[in-house]
């Protein structure tokens, strides 16, 4: 059975994580959730628990485990992805920041497990010259091999206007989970 940990940061399309956990556990993929602690005001940690059968790994470490989470989950993890990754949490992983959970544990990653990112947010947030630039640094991690991006779409967002920048849809990032999972076999 794969082992997947799926990273949620705190963005209004957090809320479609539980739907990516939900299709990837029905795949049978075991499921790990770690999550921003601005992901926590748009979804309960206590959802993805129900869905995934494991506790959530939350900025506070000690909440699940005596150990150091971040690294045993890191050991245990065939793949990480970021559903969604908002431009924060791009910038914290492209500068090496490690100041909460999920940074922690995409940073303590064995370099052969593949990362995919899932940005969702504001189109001109998304065509932002600092955020793209933080999005190719990570792109050309490892020679392109480490980190792998499920690009947003264009539709109406939740500030109301029309563009790019909505999360995919939560089957394209499975199918993009699965597609990773397979290759790496």
């Amino acid at each position: 059975m794969k082992h997947v940990v799926v990273g949620v940061s705190g963005g209004i399309a957090a809320y479609k994580a539980a739907d990516v956990v939900s299709q990837l556990v029905k795949a049978s993929v075991e499921v790990r959730v770690a999550m921003t602690r601005n992901a926590t005001r748009f979804v309960a940690p206590l959802t993805f628990a129900s869905l995934s059968g494991h506790a959530v790994l939350v900025d506070d470490l000690a909440d699940v485990d005596p150990s150091i989470p971040h690294v045993s989950w890191a050991r245990w993890a065939d793949l990480v992805v970021i559903a969604p990754t908002t431009a924060n949490t791009l910038a914290r992983l492209a500068h090496g920041f490690a100041d909460d959970a999920l940074t922690s544990l995409v940073l303590a990653l064995e370099p052969d497990k593949p990362v995919l990112l899932a940005p969702a947010m504001n189109t001109r947030m998304w065509e932002n010259p600092l955020v793209q630039a933080n999005l190719d640094a990570l792109k050309a991690v490892d020679g392109g091999r480490r980190f792998a991006v499920v690009d947003p779409v264009a539709k109406r967002l939740a500030c109301g206007e029309e563009g790019l920048g909505a999360l995919a849809a939560p089957e394209r990032i499975v199918e993009a989970v699965l597609a990773k999972l397979s290759a790496t076999s």
